[in-house]
């Protein structure tokens, strides 16, 4: 399982099973669960006063306990109906930050033992993606991870099984949603949800202000005037994203240079060759890899499915538990 801030993916023998919003909408009153997943992102920001919808992880760990445990629950009973696979005895691996501390860590596993599991494993979401990628792991070999989450943003040299140099940052996909709505609203005086910012993120959301051929088509946002509260449509275009977005992705950039300076030469000069994996939502920036490639003249590439990377990485875990048992 990736218990992500943005979105929760759950596998079993290879397959993907759920793919939902991190997202639980609750009953005021009784606290019960009216909703999860795609159901509760479609309240989001939309409730009356009785619903309350919530994303119980911030910034990579849990920020509402209950409503996380709530969330997983009802998460596991969407494949549960039917089937024996969720069972009393359940086996869980899932990807945590890697700089999580002891109480974070306690959280999640206390959160997945309410919500049904029996024996639960957590491995670091660098590693995760490492493996999800298909990286040999264990190969005594320099190999380097940016998973950029929805909270986070881990990065990690691997080398025989274990993280070398790391950095974990708390700026990540919801940092860039945040700086969107910050510039709408200074910038074109429109006030934003942050569902709509994250869309604008998805169509035209760039980490450079020249992407040739593959610029995108600028993209319309509707929304009320912030003083007269009258209507506006406004066309937004990827450069003027690219320039908003540039602070948060320069701390992105700064970090993965504090990890390589920590980074031993022999593992460095494996780096090299095999060049950086970009993981995670946030690798979907248009531009991003070939920002990073022209700052740091170091390959970088993104993984084949970077939004399940984690997910498939901790599949691969639990299917062979006792290979990779010292990971976790």
């Amino acid at each position: 399982m990736d218990l992500g801030t943005a979105n929760t993916i759950i596998i079993c023998d290879g397959k993907v099973l759920v793919d939902e919003p991190s997202v639980v909408a609750l009953d005021r009153r009784s606290e019960k669960m009216i909703a999860v997943g795609s159901r509760a992102k479609m309240m989001y920001e939309k409730t009356n006063p009785e619903i309350r919808t919530i994303r119980p992880l911030r910034d990579g760990v849990i920020a509402d306990f209950n409503a996380c445990e709530q969330m997983m629950r009802g998460l596991i009973k969407k494949i549960h109906t039917g089937t024996h696979l969720f069972t009393p005895s359940l086996k869980m691996v899932i990807g945590v930050p890697s700089g999580s501390t002891e109480v974070e860590l306690r959280a999640v596993r206390d959160s997945a033992e309410h919500a049904g599991g029996r024996e639960v494993y957590l491995i670091y979401e660098p590693m995760a993606a490492a493996i999800g990628i298909g990286i040999d792991v264990l190969a005594p070999e320099g190999n380097m991870i940016v998973d950029i989450g929805g909270g986070s943003t881990e990065i990690a040299v691997i080398s025989l099984g274990g993280i070398v140099a790391d950095k974990s940052l708390r700026v990540a996909g919801d940092e860039l949603t945040a700086d969107i709505q910050e510039y709408m609203s200074r910038q074109h005086n429109v006030k934003v949800s942050e569902r709509m910012a994250e869309r604008i993120k998805i169509h035209v959301g760039a980490a450079l202000t020249d992407l040739g051929d593959e610029a995108p088509e600028d993209y319309v946002v509707h929304g009320p005037n912030r003083i007269t509260a009258l209507p506006m449509e406004v066309p937004v275009c990827y450069q003027e994203i690219a320039r908003c977005l540039e602070k948060t992705v320069a701390k992105i950039e700064t970090a993965i240079l504090q990890a390589l300076e920590e980074t031993p030469p022999e593992l460095y000069a494996d780096i090299v060759h095999n060049g950086i994996y970009l993981a995670g939502g946030g690798a979907l920036l248009k531009g991003l890899a070939r920002r990073f490639t022209d700052k740091i003249n170091i390959p970088f590439h993104v993984a084949e499915d970077p939004l399940h990377c984690v997910a498939k990485g901790t599949g691969i875990a639990l299917n062979h538990i006792h290979e990779f048992a010292f990971l976790m």
